[in-house]
């Protein structure tokens, strides 16, 4: 929010355009001057025409052709990357950048991020302590949303908070909460909850807004991240170390070497009081850790990563002594607890049983179709070579100068005989269609020389 804003006039044919009609049929005032600015949207406060007071998220103009222009630009430098420099496969920089992508092009469209908003509003929708914006969804669009007006402080005017009196203790514990309990329990979760995304409500209440950058996981993936935090927290390193192996595709690990640099790890923090334990350099140093053993966690965690790292800092922002860790602690506790109630068990245990049951009643049509395809000859199996086109690709280059340099010498060879032949037309005194044979020489040697340069090899 601190991007230099566009002004109004250039902003007002896409409200026009999205509301289909004058401003004036839908609003009685809107301010000119914007009460925040970011690369992609601006925000205008507003009255409708009843009097409501309501904030415009205007799209900044022309701005979709530009972002997907860079977004090819990135994910051609990102299979660049992983064809040619073998050190960085391991970090998947195509699906990180593909969930950039998607990440990126949710936020670009106003519209989806109401409809994030009203589905984490109603995930949330038994939690007094927490407020979301209304959506005016009659003049919500792709390029301009219209949502509620939050009264209340901004996430970084802590001097209002202390003045009029507000508990940012419990503010720090309410934000955290509600964070946690989007990732643990709904797989729907705000991404950037940085104090600028925060309202602070005169009654210790908290209201989020900006939902274009959510984070998603699955009921699995919730399972296996609320199993890593629970582990590290009661010291099981093992356990640990099995979890960050089962999310990576190397085969090739050290597990016991892995589980003792785990356990200093987990001992290393754990010994730490609360003020001096930081979640986002213990987040630093567990990436380090993984990348020495050529570890690489899933796309789809780079959000929940980046949630968990900035709503740290929101609670240290309002209490230095908060631990994002540390408080979710009893909370981790709870939701283990309840995964082995005798009802939960019972239901996870019949789904599965359901699921085995599909299975074997499959099995029998499955198999008479394999063997059917393998009597008449027309069983197919699909073998993808991983990076085999960029081998393909050398060998076409190699093969290609090879040609190249037979050609050159066959010229030198075959200009050298002509040169003793006498009679016949002439260039500078030297019979011309050797002159002419040593120039395509020479010109075909120095590509040959250029390319091998450029390649390195």
């Amino acid at each position: 929010d601190q991007v230099q804003p566009l002004p109004f006039a250039v902003m007002l044919p896409q409200i026009e355009q999205e509301i289909g009609g004058k401003i004036s049929e839908v609003f009685l005032e809107v301010d000119p001057t914007p009460l925040a600015a970011a690369s992609i949207a601006q925000v205008h406060k507003a009255k409708l025409n009843d009097g409501t007071e309501v904030v415009l998220k205007i799209r900044r103009p022309g701005l979709r052709k530009t972002i997907e222009a860079d977004l090819r630009l990135l994910q051609r430098v990102a299979e660049i990357a992983e064809a040619e420099i073998p050190e960085l496969r391991r970090f998947h920089p195509q699906d990180i950048i593909r969930q950039f992508n998607q990440s990126l092009r949710r936020e670009l469209d106003l519209a989806a991020e109401c409809r994030n908003a009203e589905r984490i509003a109603a995930n949330l929708a038994d939690d007094d302590a927490i407020k979301i914006p209304k959506v005016y969804w009659q003049w919500t669009g792709e390029k301009l949303n219209v949502q509620e007006y939050i009264q209340g402080i901004p996430g970084r005017d802590l001097e209002t908070v202390d003045a009029l009196g507000l508990d940012r203790k419990l503010l720090a514990e309410r934000g955290a909460r509600v964070i946690m309990k989007m990732i643990m329990e709904h797989g729907l979760f705000h991404a950037d909850p940085h104090p600028g995304n925060v309202f602070y409500l005169y009654d210790n209440r908290i209201a989020f807004i900006d939902f274009g950058m959510v984070g998603r996981l699955t009921e699995e993936r919730r399972e296996q991240v609320v199993n890593l935090l629970y582990s590290m927290v009661n010291h099981a390193p093992g356990r640990v170390a099995e979890i960050l192996e089962d999310w990576s595709d190397n085969t090739h690990v050290d597990e016991q070497l892995l589980t003792l640099e785990i356990e200093a790890f987990v001992d290393q923090y754990s010994s730490l009081s609360l003020k001096d334990l930081s979640f986002s350099v213990m987040m630093s140093d567990l990436m380090a850790l993984l990348r020495d053993h050529n570890l690489v966690l899933p796309a789809d965690l780079v959000l929940l990563i980046k949630a968990y790292i900035t709503l740290d800092g929101l609670g240290r922002h309002l209490n230095p002594e908060f631990n994002t860790l540390v408080f979710a602690s009893p909370h981790i506790q709870q939701i283990m607890l309840a995964r082995y109630q005798p009802e939960v068990v019972a239901k996870r245990t019949w789904r599965n049983l359901m699921g085995f049951a599909d299975l074997l009643t499959s099995l029998p049509k499955d198999l008479r179709r394999i063997l059917r395809a393998s009597r008449k000859s027309a069983l197919q199996i699909e073998i993808d070579v991983k990076f085999l086109d960029r081998y393909v690709n050398k060998a076409d280059r190699a093969i290609s100068r090879l040609t190249m340099g037979i050609v050159t010498a066959s010229l030198i060879i075959g200009s050298s005989i002509i040169m003793t032949i006498k009679g016949g037309p002439e260039l500078f005194g030297l019979p011309a269609l050797g002159f002419l044979g040593f120039i395509c020489a020479m010109f075909s040697g120095i590509w040959l020389l250029l390319s091998i340069w450029r390649s390195g090899h």
